[in-house]
């Protein structure tokens, strides 16, 4: 029965009296008096709205509980775990790298307790926060000292302000990239109060290019390398080792970029080989940069080696204390950085590089594996198999190369447009499952789902409510 608005609003439950709930209690628990009395306030507002407008029987207590825990659900963080499932590892948009066990128990550690993040134990002294990694650095790259920032546009940001701010930076116009989210590298040459010197063209640049560009005016040479792209056909660079040659005729250092960056030779893992920063170092570049996150496996840094001279230089620009990491980051890139003194055992122990050189049987068994819960789960409102797939590697490294992998794939009886709203479903579940829609089907590609992983992902799978989804189907 409808009641008058003046008649409902006298029968909304106080706040205390929806405070005094069994739903509430357990609200208080979970967010807090606070959170939770303010949420309560929040829905008796909105229902004493709702009965003005449009007369009707006042809610009770215990459902304005519930009302208050909807909202506060809707307000819970947004940064919590996800299965990634796109076939991407290192995906930009959910966190780049896992972190490996002695990372997280490093950053946890640093968390928890007071740590020498600037004090020399043996002296009792200031001490330096890069000595907690200069050393590992020096070790697997060959350089003679390092440097680190939080992240590796930071990182060549700190090199071009320190060497050629005012004065000319010369780079191949072959090699003004792009990265994520618009961000150019001549803008962050702009920024670093470079001069930038453009040489050769977007697909040919020779070595008397950047000979003609020198002068007295040049703080150093850049090279970059483009990581996230290819030109191929009829193109011409000048390699590193020669590059190096040029700039140190002329007394100036070259800076290598070498984005994402890596300590050990893929090819080893079966992958195609990028350049290592030890390689790069003994090409003569007397700088290089590289990142933390993404083929090394660890958390977002950017890194600088090479000469003690110019790292010293470097450490003294003001600069420097804007950019450095703090110490939960530095714990967790010490301890990543010590995992690459085992290479025998790193694939094991480091989650990217585990993920990357996952063999496409063993993808493809653990898909099957999964195929009856899977298929379970959904019901007859799709029909799920397992297929072939490709991965890729993500952040930007290398982007012409796949991955053999499999996916579990979920087909819509009838029409296509159950694809859209199941995606966002998965999205949805306490603990989101994110794949990707092609060819007509939502594709989960389980390489980056651990085995240990597998009775979670079952769980948070078993939340999904396919029935909802045919209801809601226009």
């Amino acid at each position: 029965m409808v009641e008058p608005a003046s008649h409902a609003l006298r029968h909304l439950p106080a706040v205390a009296t929806v405070l005094a709930t069994t739903g509430a209690a357990a609200l208080v628990e979970r967010h807090g008096r606070v959170a939770t009395t303010e949420a309560i306030r929040q829905v008796i507002d909105e229902a004493r709205h709702a009965l003005r407008a449009i007369p009707a029987v006042a809610p009770g207590a215990d459902e304005l509980a519930v009302r208050a825990g909807d909202l506060l659900a809707a307000k819970a963080p947004g940064m919590r775990p996800l299965f990634n499932l796109t076939g991407t590892v290192l995906h930009t948009n959910l966190g780049r790298a896992v972190l490996a066990d002695a990372a997280v128990d490093a950053a946890a550690n640093a968390m928890r307790h007071p740590v020498a993040l600037e004090y020399d134990l043996d002296s009792g002294s200031r001490g330096e926060r890069d000595d907690h990694v200069r050393g590992l650095l020096r070790e697997l790259t060959g350089a003679e000292d390092a440097t680190v920032v939080n992240n590796n546009a930071a990182a060549v940001l700190l090199c071009l302000n320190t060497f050629a701010l005012r004065r000319e930076a010369i780079v191949s116009r072959g090699e003004l990239i792009e990265i994520g989210g618009a961000f150019r590298m001549p803008d962050i040459m702009l920024r670093a109060g470079a001069d930038m010197v453009e040489v050769g063209t977007t697909n040919r640049t020779h070595a008397a290019d950047y000979r003609n560009a020198l002068s007295e005016r040049t703080g150093l040479v850049l090279k970059v390398h483009t990581s996230n792209y290819r030109i191929q056909g009829f193109v011409a660079e000048v390699g590193a080792r020669e590059l190096a040659g040029i700039a140190d005729a002329a007394g100036v250092p070259l800076l290598n970029d070498l984005g994402s960056g890596s300590l050990v030779d893929l090819s080893r893992y079966g992958l195609m080989k990028e350049p290592t920063v030890r390689e790069a170092v003994a090409e003569g570049a007397r700088l290089v940069t590289f990142s933390g996150d993404k083929l090394l496996g660890g958390p977002q840094a950017g890194f600088i080696v090479g000469d003690r001279a110019l790292i010293a230089e470097i450490n003294r620009n003001p600069l420097k204390r804007a950019l450095r990491v703090d110490k939960i980051r530095l714990a967790a890139i010490e301890a990543t950085l010590a995992l690459y003194r085992d290479p025998d055992r790193l694939a094991e122990r480091l989650p990217t590089l585990r993920y990357l050189s996952r063999p496409h049987a063993d993808i493809d068994a653990q898909a099957r594996r999964l195929l009856p819960a899977v298929a379970k789960i959904v019901g007859t409102a799709f029909a799920v198999d397992v297929g072939d797939c490709q991965s890729q590697i993500g952040s930007g490294a290398l982007p012409l190369d796949t991955l053999a992998s499999a996916a579990l794939r979920l087909r819509p009886h009838g029409s296509q447009e159950l694809l859209d709203p199941l995606a966002a479903a998965l999205r949805a579940l306490s603990h989101p499952v994110i794949g990707r829609v092609s060819e007509g089907a939502l594709l989960m590609d389980l390489r980056c789902l651990d085995e240990a992983d597998e009775a979670t992902f079952l769980a948070a799978l078993g939340e999904l409510d396919t029935t909802a989804l045919l209801a809601a189907r226009p």
